[in-house]
């Protein structure tokens, strides 16, 4: 395994990351069990989580991602083997995001914040979390699939920055948590927020986790340059763009249990230009002998600003594939293949 550091602080992270997303929902709690005794057993040490978990998100099964995790940390006692990450839900504005958890509560409110930490705290088992995410910012923004930024009809009700920052750096001096990051995070929301850490003495970001995949590469036009400047990271989610990268859709396909066939409201990379790019990439990976999944995992590997790459797998034998990508390499000649898909189809899944 290789270890990266977490941005300015002294924590190395495993460049594979077990993400955990699935369990609850498609994996039992023995699966998660045997997931994380096999990751740490290969050197993963990141472990990444979210109170929302596990997706899709309903407020029966809400929570029980972490529930997992602490009943393992209880088990076995690896707390310090581990570097614990998690985030804390953001407002439920959008239709798609999830209004069940903590009864609605989601602003990004130190009151709201503290209930969330100790709800995860409890959760997991633990004392303290590593590193504590803002899991969608507390305002319009132009992600989860947008292709622009969506102009409000009106002022914007969201809480203010310096006030969630300043909520997280109580929630460090009281030792809960030990370093603060963002997730699904803009630019200008992440130089807000570091802006805000220089000038009143406020936890700096120490990484942000975003999507980032063959399909989706829109990290690299403004963010990625904060990783060169700024030691401040990505935390790659979403490296396989949601399993169609492994290439198991081909054709139409739908595997039996695969999460595309469980669950229809998994659209963003399946319209026909991401498609289309996908089939390209597939194909490719095949050309030269390559899997598809490896080929995949690799480049985001090898891409300098990422810190960690976040893999999920609901069998032993896909996490396996997974975490073999460490070692893998990609010959020239399939950069340059990966570049020119990249110019036929450019970002067809952001």
């Amino acid at each position: 395994m290789q270890y990266r550091a977490l941005g300015h602080t002294s924590l190395k992270v495993s460049l594979i990351g077990l993400g955990t997303m699935t369990w609850g929902e498609q994996n039992t709690e023995k699966d998660a069990h045997e997931q994380l005794d096999y990751a740490l057993s290969r050197g993963v040490n990141l472990v990444d989580v979210a109170e929302m978990y596990p997706v899709p998100p309903r407020a029966e099964t809400q929570g029980r991602t972490e529930t997992y995790i602490g009943t393992w940390l209880a088990k076995t006692g690896r707390r310090n083997d581990i570097v614990l990450a998690t985030k804390a839900a953001g407002p439920s504005s959008d239709p798609t995001r999830p209004g069940h958890i903590r009864g609605g509560r989601n602003r990004l409110t130190k009151e709201n914040l503290t209930e969330a930490v100790n709800g995860s705290l409890k959760r997991l088992q633990t004392d303290h979390i590593d590193l504590y995410q803002l899991h969608w910012p507390d305002r319009t923004t132009a992600t989860f699939g947008r292709r622009g930024y969506p102009w409000p009809e009106k002022e914007q009700d969201s809480v203010p920055i310096e006030e969630t920052l300043s909520a997280l750096a109580d929630l460090v001096s009281e030792g809960k948590i030990r370093y603060v990051g963002l997730s699904n995070e803009t630019p200008w929301g992440l130089a807000q927020y570091l802006q805000l850490a220089q000038t009143s003495d406020l936890p700096r970001i120490a990484a942000v986790q975003n999507p980032y995949n063959l399909l989706n590469r829109i990290y690299e036009t403004g963010l990625s340059e904060f990783a060169y400047h700024e030691n401040v990271g990505l935390l790659a989610y979403s490296p396989l763009a949601m399993g169609l990268l492994t290439g198991k859709y081909d054709k139409g396909a739908r595997p039996e249990g695969a999460r595309l066939t469980l669950f229809e409201r998994f659209t963003r990379y399946t319209n026909p230009q991401a498609l289309s790019a996908t089939q390209a990439y597939v194909d490719l990976a095949r050309q030269h002998g390559l899997s598809p999944t490896n080929m995949a995992l690799a480049w985001v590997n090898s891409r300098p600003f990422v810190t960690s790459n976040l893999i999920g797998a609901t069998t032993l034998e896909q996490l396996k594939e997974n975490i073999d990508s460490v070692s893998a390499t990609i010959p020239a000649e399939v950069i340059e293949g990966i570049e020119a898909i990249q110019t036929q189809y450019p970002n067809p899944a952001p």
